[in-house]
């Protein structure tokens, strides 16, 4: 039984020793890593090979990688690391490690080319200054071969432990069955759409209604397909909180506890919420979870593989049981994991944990991509940035002197950008050469500063710096797919402004995450119009589409729509007299408890205050601006069996989707708005690039966005084949065919 694994991972399992220590030292960009090893070997003779595919194996343990470089001339094997600042502050444990990459990649070579010697050579290139210091060694092949078969050795047992246990989930895999005695209306379909989409490896879109158990209906399909197809992972990705929680639930259904389930599922929750020491910084000399970490680390994975489930709660216990951080040992398990449920970011952000540990270690993965229709505007916030000038003014009052002459500079070019400007919002056909180059500058004196200050990175400081980089590097990209603003606000004399790289259409940077993967499942119970999104997150041609049956009835939902009132902005006043009498009346006549949505905070305390004066008899519960995650049950809470009343929620909020009050604990809805995006410059900037790329600028920046909220909003209602329930739509767009064609087909209007 052969286990296959990259050279670095194998280093990393076997060479990392000391300390957790992220104290921040300013590395290179990836694009400035890759043009490093660029520069490098662009400096070697004609005969120089750049990219040495090379693996060999020991005692069942396949290792393979890419050295970075061969000189045959010289015969010497080089390693080449990118690094920026002193060179004497890399730690040691990290040479450590550079050199049991070496020395693997030296002996692979030695067998590849039957070499008796190599010389291995450590260059580490400083990509500021284009110097290389080297560091070299002479090995025999045979001391090589003993080193690797040392580094396969240690790694061996696990090894054996891990194919074990992929022989064993693979089997598991092909037995398992269905967890309920039938499908339900529509989820045999989904399931069988997802099968075949990750035998094929293809990209399905599904949408699919609530109700009919979409988590369980893809993660089923998948997970039986996972030894047909010899997947390595499974990602589940969602966008919130109650996604993550209904994928471990639906997992302890088809894995039930007590059964020795050869299936390990981990739940990645992010560093705020994992961190066991807020106050503290993530070094061994002010943590005592990262002091020693990597030596009490292999102690932590053997107790950690022992859990089938390791949620947060469970991997904490096994985390503070032997003395170790959290998240950071949640990341070293995201290697060892079968199912990896995960917000979007650990997949498609720019610096993905998930993405980056599929490409390093060839992983083959299926993607399950939960409440899909978030997708587009979470990504879109993952490849925008701003900067502030509020901002640098402030850093700039505490700065250190060395930085006074680049802040002087990044602030003269950034006043003499808006200089001209009219109006309080300008939109700019490029970032201005000059202004890039001073925050470039100032970006470099940052970290030329940091490099020798370790710990002045803090406050202020910190923020501008990495929001700094963010903008530097989203205009690296800046293309037709991107906005660039301007936002003056007036401080007495003076003018400041905030500039904006807004990411409108994603499509560039999703799309080669998807296609990365082995197969894709989007899946939401609003996907439609099939093109918006398939446009916009940059789907292959060849994507699958289904709309799953849904399993409710038309009887089950009484669909009201209000014409006769109208939610439009200049109509506000006037509509909350007949709101407030509609949801006083269906009370009366059917008392029980009720959402009603609204498009903002002011409209809806407007709608409770008059409601409250008129019919003080009813129980209100109202949405608050930042509810935390215990308020927000709270919320939920008020919501029982026998209760009765009015919840007020904010439309495409935390309660207008992946909340589940089945039966008497919600009865129906009031949605008094259309869910349009508010009217102002920026949406109607994003409306003419819209039309300029896709033809439809109204229907892409409004329309589509808002009624899918609305249609996720109502989703809340029947959550079951025994609910009944009643939805106004207040509105009289309500009543225009081109919205109603992009409500569900099962509703039934009245």
């Amino acid at each position: 039984m052969t286990y296959r694994i990259a050279v670095r991972a194998l280093c990393e399992f076997t060479a990392k020793a000391g300390d957790l220590d992220l104290r921040f030292t300013p590395s290179p960009t990836a694009q400035q890593g890759i043009a490093g090893h660029r520069t490098v070997a662009s400096r070697r003779s004609a005969g120089y090979q750049a990219e040495l595919s090379l693996q060999g194996e020991y005692a069942g343990v396949q290792v393979r990688g890419r050295a970075d470089g061969y000189d045959p001339l010289g015969n010497v094997l080089e390693e080449v690391k990118t690094y920026r600042g002193d060179f004497k502050a890399i730690p040691a444990n990290h040479r450590q490690l550079h050199w049991a990459q070496a020395r693997v990649y030296g002996w692979l070579v030695c067998q590849s080319l039957q070499l008796p010697e190599v010389t291995i050579a450590l260059v580490y290139f400083d990509i500021v200054s284009e110097q290389e210091t080297r560091l070299q060694e002479t090995w025999t092949a045979a001391q090589l071969q003993v080193f690797f078969n040392q580094q396969c050795t240690l790694f061996g047992a696990w090894a054996e432990q891990e194919a074990q246990h992929r022989q064993t989930r693979d089997d598991a895999a092909r037995t398992l069955a269905f967890p309920h005695v039938q499908f339900r209306t529509g989820q045999r379909a989904l399931a069988e759409a997802v099968y075949k989409t990750a035998s094929g490896g293809r990209c399905l879109m599904a949408q699919a209604p609530t109700g009919i158990g979409k988590t369980i209906g893809t993660l089923f399909p998948l997970l039986k397909a996972m030894p047909v197809k010899q997947l390595d992972k499974v990602l589940f990705l969602t966008a919130k909180t109650p996604g993550r929680k209904l994928a471990l639930d639906s997992l302890q259904v088809l894995y039930p506890r007590g059964t020795d389930a050869p299936l390990r599922v981990l739940e990645l929750v992010a560093r705020d919420k994992a961190c066991e020491y807020p106050a503290n910084a993530c070094n061994g000399d002010a943590c005592p979870l990262a002091k020693g970490f990597y030596d009490r680390l292999p102690a932590a994975r053997q107790a950690a593989v022992a859990q089938a489930i390791l949620n947060q709660q469970t991997l904490r216990d096994v985390a503070l049981a032997h003395q170790v951080c959290p998240y950071y040992l949640s990341q070293e398990m995201a290697r060892w994991a079968d199912v990896i449920i995960a917000d979007y970011n650990y997949y498609f952000d720019f610096t993905a944990l998930l993405y980056g540990l599929a490409q390093a270690n060839q992983w083959q993965v299926g993607t399950l991509v939960d409440e899909a229709h978030n997708l587009v505007e979470r990504a879109r916030q993952m490849y925008s940035a701003s900067l502030d000038q509020q901002s640098l003014n402030r850093v700039r009052q505490n700065a250190p002197v060395v930085l006074d002459k680049s802040f002087k500079r990044l602030n003269r070019e950034w006043n003499a950008l808006h200089k001209e400007q009219i109006g309080p919002y300008q939109v700019h056909s490029q970032v201005p050469a000059k202004w890039l180059n001073a925050l470039s500058a100032c970006i470099t004196a940052i970290g030329d500063y940091l490099n020798d200050h370790p710990q002045g990175l803090a406050g202020d400081l910190q923020g501008f710096y990495f929001e700094a980089l963010q903008f530097n590097r989203v205009a690296e990209l800046f293309d037709e797919h991107f906005l660039f603003d301007v936002s003056l606000h007036e401080h007495g004399k003076r003018r400041l402004s905030q500039l904006n790289l807004r990411n409108i259409v994603p499509a560039a940077f999703i799309g080669p995450r998807l296609g990365s993967a082995h197969s894709n499942v989007l899946f939401s119970a609003t996907l439609s119009p099939r093109t918006y999104y398939a446009n916009l997150l940059g789907l292959p041609a060849d994507t699958v589409w289904i709309d799953v049956e849904s399993p409710f009835k038309a009887q089950q939902l009484a669909v009201h729509v209000v014409s006769e009132i109208s939610t439009r902005f200049n109509h506000r006043e006037a509509s909350l007299g007949p709101i407030v009498e509609l949801i006083a009346r269906q009370f009366a006549e059917r008392g029980g408890n009720y959402l009603a949505f609204f498009s903002s905070f002011d409209y809806l305390q407007q709608v409770a205050q008059l409601l409250a004066e008129r019919y003080p008899h009813i129980p209100q519960w109202v949405q608050s601006r930042r509810m935390d995650e215990a308020a927000r049950q709270g919320f939920l809470d008020q919501f029982t069996h026998a209760s009765q009343g009015i919840g007020f929620a904010v439309l495409g909020g935390a309660f207008g989707e992946g909340i589940d009050l089945p039966g008497a604990r919600l009865i129906g809805a009031f949605v008094a708005t259309l869910g349009l995006a508010q009217l102002n410059p920026v949406n109607e900037q994003i409306k003419q690039r819209m039309a300029a790329l896709f033809g439809a600028g109204y229907d892409y920046t409004y329309l589509y966005p808002g009624v899918q909220k609305v249609v996720q909003a109502a989703g809340r209602v029947i959550r079951t084949q025994s609910d009944q329930g009643t939805l106004f739509l207040i509105d009289d767009r309500f009543a225009e065919h081109k919205v109603q064609q992009l409500l569900p087909t099962w509703w039934q209007l009245g």
